[in-house]
């Protein structure tokens, strides 16, 4: 029979058990982390990740409790890279430190995932439609990083980036349930996505021809693969239809339907805020390659007994 304190000491481990949404307050790219936990105070502990230095979600290679205090490694680009966290009540405290370069030390905090009730149910029903780029500026938009300005240009009714390197582009709106309509083009090999609420990204790329995957057109980026693929040849215009209820998400990538009701787990890469269970903006990823859009309408989604 197992001690007594030994128990006791195992039982205080399951705290660390479920998912976090992180805060990092100088994360270079303005970006939230995620964290799941699982078997915490069992010799199953597992977890799962998103955030710095990669962009994917990731199972953690190597993660322990000891002495109360959490902690997973990465091995990266020949570097370790260190996660260390404590609770303080309901929130984790935590550093982060890359092998041999201090300069990239970041601080973080974290706050139990929101429990989001909202199902697509069949009862809500669509608002007044909002047009979000309206053909001629940037009205309504404001860049990620405001150190390094704009970048994007709204030209003969299309709103593009130019090329890759630029800032992502967020709303100043934020917005609940909803369905988006949005029409673009990208160019061979590139790669773009729509940010929803400003955590979760439908992918954009150029995968033509290719099998589903993970970061192919119209997946919830490397959480959810789209049933086919549905994407056309670069340079053609195409069309991304999103439907967001609560945790659900449906997805229509020129007229196919490619992901129907399914559940979103957490946050993606792309996340600038990691509070679920708050209203968020639309994000259109501005980083990775030329892109443009022509249109992109919202409709919110309201629900006949008013907000749950």
């Amino acid at each position: 029979m197992l001690p007594l304190a030994f128990l006791l000491f195992l039982a205080a481990d399951t705290s660390f058990n479920g998912r976090w949404g992180l805060t990092v307050p100088n994360e270079p790219r303005s970006r939230a982390w995620w964290l799941e936990v699982e078997g915490a105070g069992t010799p199953q502990l597992r977890g799962k990740f998103v955030g710095a230095p990669g962009g994917q979600l990731d199972v953690i290679p190597k993660i322990g409790i000891e002495r109360d205090e959490l902690s997973f490694q990465f091995e990266r680009q020949g570097k370790r890279h260190t996660w260390k966290a404590r609770l303080q009540g309901e929130q984790l405290t935590g550093t982060y430190s890359v092998e041999g370069n201090s300069a990239a030390s970041l601080n973080f905090t974290g706050a139990r995932a929101a429990v989001i009730k909202d199902k697509d149910d069949g009862s809500w029903k669509p608002g007044k439609a909002v047009e979000l780029f309206n053909g001629r500026d940037l009205s309504g938009w404001r860049s990620r990083l405001p150190q390094r300005g704009i970048g994007w240009r709204a030209e003969n009714g299309m709103l593009n980036n130019g090329a890759a390197g630029v800032p992502d582009l967020i709303t100043e709106a934020t917005f609940w349930n909803f369905a988006l309509h949005v029409e673009f083009r990208i160019g061979k090999g590139s790669n773009s996505g729509v940010g929803l609420r400003g955590r979760y990204e439908v992918q954009i790329f150029d995968d033509f021809g290719q099998p589903p995957s993970g970061h192919g057109n119209g997946a919830l980026y490397s959480r959810i693969v789209p049933a086919v693929n549905a994407s056309r040849a670069p340079g053609e215009w195409q069309t991304l239809d999103v439907r967001i209820v609560g945790r659900q998400v449906t997805v229509v990538l020129n007229d196919k339907k490619l992901i129907d009701k399914r559940k979103v787990e957490g946050l993606t890469a792309m996340a600038t805020d990691p509070n679920e269970g708050r209203p968020g903006p639309i994000i259109l990823q501005g980083d990775h390659g030329p892109v443009e859009f022509r249109r992109i309408t919202l409709t919110p989604l309201l629900h006949p007994a008013g907000p749950n």
